[in-house]
Formats: C-alpha cells, sequence, structure tokens
C-alpha cells in the first residue's frame, strides 16, 4: 500500500567504516561459513537497507541496533544445548541438525565480535 509502513528485523553484518570498502577476509570466511551451513544468501548491513529504502524513495527511515537485546538468547541457547538430554538427542537427529548447530556457533562468534548485528529498520513507503 503506499504510503504504508515497512519494520525489517533481520540479522546482518556490521556497518563498514569510514574508509572501508569490504568487511575483512577473516569476517568474510565466517560468514561464508554460516552461509553454508545455512543455506544463506550473501549478508548485507543495516546501512545496505537504509540505502536501497531511500533509492526506492522510501522516507522516515529509521534504524535501531537490537543486537543488546537479542544478547541474552544466545546465553539460553547455549545453556540449553549443554544438557545431556540436548547432546545425545542432537547426535540422534542427523547431518542437517548438526549442520545448524555447528552455524549457531559460528554466529554466536560472530555476534561476539561484533561481525553481526541484529538491525532493526521502520520507515514509509513512498505515496505513488
Amino acid at each position: 500500500t503506499p504510503g504504508g509502513r515497512i519494520l525489517i528485523v533481520t540479522w546482518c553484518h556490521r556497518d563498514l567504516e569510514e574508509g572501508e570498502t569490504s568487511l575483512t577476509k577473516k569476517e568474510e570466511r565466517l560468514l561464508a561459513k554460516i552461509n553454508r551451513a545455512y543455506y544463506l544468501p550473501r549478508w548485507c548491513s543495516v546501512q545496505d537497507y537504509v540505502d536501497l529504502l531511500e533509492a526506492k524513495g522510501a522516507t522516515d527511515i529509521k534504524r535501531e541496533d537490537w543486537s543488546y537485546i537479542i544478547a541474552p538468547f544466545w546465553k539460553a541457547v547455549i545453556k540449553s544445548s549443554l544438557s545431556l538430554r540436548s547432546v545425545w538427542g542432537l547426535l540422534r537427529s542427523g547431518f542437517s541438525t548438526l549442520r545448524g548447530a555447528y552455524a549457531m556457533l559460528l554466529m554466536l562468534r560472530g555476534f561476539k565480535v561484533g561481525l553481526i548485528k541484529f538491525g532493526l529498520i521502520t520507515c514509509t513507503k513512498p505515496e505513488t
């Protein structure tokens, strides 16, 4: 609907710093491992979303880093995965579930070093 609100809440990689043209090779390798494990497309930053929305004529664009809100989630995931029951269930569930568990560890690593962010973007769609 023209003039409607858009709300995007998603995992992203960090915004590039002034003078950077890309993520570091180490960061790219970590994201590539996560992509292979989860069958994901290439990552982008919150700023990439903002740039795309601006190019499409969106207005009133606001953004927030909600990573601090998601931080307790990682502790809960790790705690729940350390029980004997969880480990046994994981081993019985098959390769794709093991792959997902491995990807969660990679996501946690990226989150801890500030590479992976949880971004919120809101805006208003163009009237036309």
